[in-house]
């Protein structure tokens, strides 16, 4: 290869690199006002048939899911799911209930994922939605 070709290769090259670069630079996570901004909430209550005990519901639900956080700080993975997972269904209205629904999630999810093993991440994560959605 002559030295002219290569030097014409070069700003081509170069162009590819800060290209990438330029793409991976947008792909961070949010930081500012839109990390501090509050999520949106799954269910709009002003759809619900009672739109006034479904904020009430939220609400608890929030505060229980506060006091949770709390007790189970300094925990994490497993045993932050474990800790959660309690405190959740201890303050729930049947906490046997809630734990034998908890273990049929639990077992659930470890059947999905381990049906979706071996998969690409983003394709996985879809695979595991979609066996979620089945085993409903």
């Amino acid at each position: 290869m002559t030295p002219e070709r290569t030097a014409m290769k070069l700003p081509s090259i170069l162009a590819a690199c800060l290209l990438a670069a330029s793409t991976l630079s947008f792909a961070q996570a949010p930081s500012g006002d839109a990390a501090k901004a509050p999520r949106k909430a799954r269910f709009d209550c002003s759809q619900a048939k009672d739109p006034k005990a479904c904020e009430e519901r939220q609400a608890k639900l929030k505060a229980a899911h506060e006091k949770a956080n709390k007790a189970c700080e300094g925990k994490q993975g497993t045993e932050r799911h474990e800790c959660m997972r309690q405190e959740m269904c201890a303050q729930s209205k049947d906490p046997k209930g809630c734990e034998e629904r908890a273990a049929k999630m639990k077992a659930a999810l470890d059947k999905a994922r381990k049906a979706c093993e071996g998969k690409p991440q983003g394709e996985r994560r879809e695979c595991v939605r979609q066996e979620m959605r089945n085993a409903k």
